[in-house]
């Protein structure tokens, strides 16, 4: 039996009392990472429509990856080491609590289009690499090239500057100098390499985004050119509570599975900016110069944003759009 959440309010509001909020309760709710107007406006014309709030996901999601937002969603995106773009996706149903997800989806451009047809269609939550491509293609998606001259440039100029950077570590030969093949130093004895942050030029990456339906029926989802596919890491919804999605380094957050720890959060009573700021100050103390941010709602309306602070990343800015505005609205967070 589905849950019902707006009988759980006033009880909520009883044991907890009135939730700081910037949206002041209002509902329905389209909230995304970063500026991308598009993908929010999408969202909203879905739920205008008479759409649920899994088709506002996938609606907005979908038009990232159709317009390439920022070059790290959708096909083009940033390429692998062998040059070619891989898709990850996720979207999950805070009612049933149905995940679907694709990782490292190869020549399928619709990513969260698929995602959505391994929650509709099969009882796994994720599906990976060929065997993600071939249920794309059962599903009538077509297979093509997801490169594009842009992507190429990219990889052959990570190429020029000796495949720098790269997520290697003792390795010979030195990935912070020279590119692969990499084998681990089994023959040789190494001094043992310390971790230092490769300079980064830190850009929007993940598309996330959160749905609260005006029924009270939550969803979330995100798409990208990787790192955002696992359930509670790039996104989380509970109808009971709310729901979360995190951008940033994708390798580093999945660690934490931040998404479903602001939901949990709120779930014990914490406003969503309280919510996020936690999730970001619990993943500081293990790797301070992480790049990430973390959006949050909960079931009433209210929502938040929390980031880490770098020297070149001191403000996140994210999407934001309820009855009380005329249209999607940027807003922006300091760091902490």
């Amino acid at each position: 039996m589905a849950r019902k959440p707006g009988l759980l309010l006033p009880l909520m509001l009883l044991l907890f009392g009135p939730v700081p909020a910037r949206s002041f309760g209002q509902l329905p709710l389209i909230l995304n990472t970063w500026p991308f107007k598009n993908a929010t406006m999408a969202a909203w014309k879905t739920l205008a429509a008479g759409g649920s709030a899994l088709d506002a996901v996938e609606s907005g999601c979908a038009t990232c990856e159709q317009q390439q937002c920022d070059g790290s969603v959708g096909f083009g995106g940033s390429p692998d080491e062998s040059a070619e773009t891989t898709l990850d996706a996720m979207i999950m149903d805070g009612t049933t609590m149905n995940v679907g997800a694709v990782g490292d989806l190869r020549r399928i451009k619709n990513a969260i289009g698929v995602a959505r047809k391994v929650l509709e269609h099969t009882t796994h939550t994720l599906l990976a690499g060929e065997a993600a491509t071939k249920f794309a293609e059962s599903m009538g998606f077509i297979n093509e090239d997801l490169s594009t001259n842009v992507s190429q440039a990219l990889h052959s100029d990570w190429l020029a500057r000796n495949c720098q950077p790269n997520y290697w570590k003792n390795v010979i030969p030195d990935s912070s100098k020279y590119c692969g093949p990499y084998k681990p130093p089994t023959i040789l004895k190494r001094d043992g390499i310390a971790y230092e942050d490769t300079a980064h030029s830190y850009s929007h990456d993940t598309i996330g985004m959160v749905v609260i339906h005006k029924m009270g029926n939550i969803a979330a989802g995100t798409s990208t050119n990787g790192d955002s596919p696992i359930p509670g890491s790039g996104a989380y919804a509970d109808d009971m509570v709310g729901a979360a999605a995190a951008t940033g380094d994708g390798d580093i957050l999945m660690r934490f599975v931040p998404s479903y720890q602001a939901v949990e959060y709120m779930r014990k009573g914490e406003n969503p900016t309280t919510a996020c700021e936690k999730v970001i100050s619990r993943i500081q103390k293990y790797f301070p110069k992480f790049f990430g941010a973390v959006i949050c709602a909960n079931m009433t309306g209210s929502y938040g944003a929390a980031c880490n602070k770098l020297s070149t990343f001191t403000q996140f800015q994210f999407m934001v759009y309820n009855p009380l505005k005329s249209e999607p609205t940027e807003e922006k967070v300091d760091c902490i």
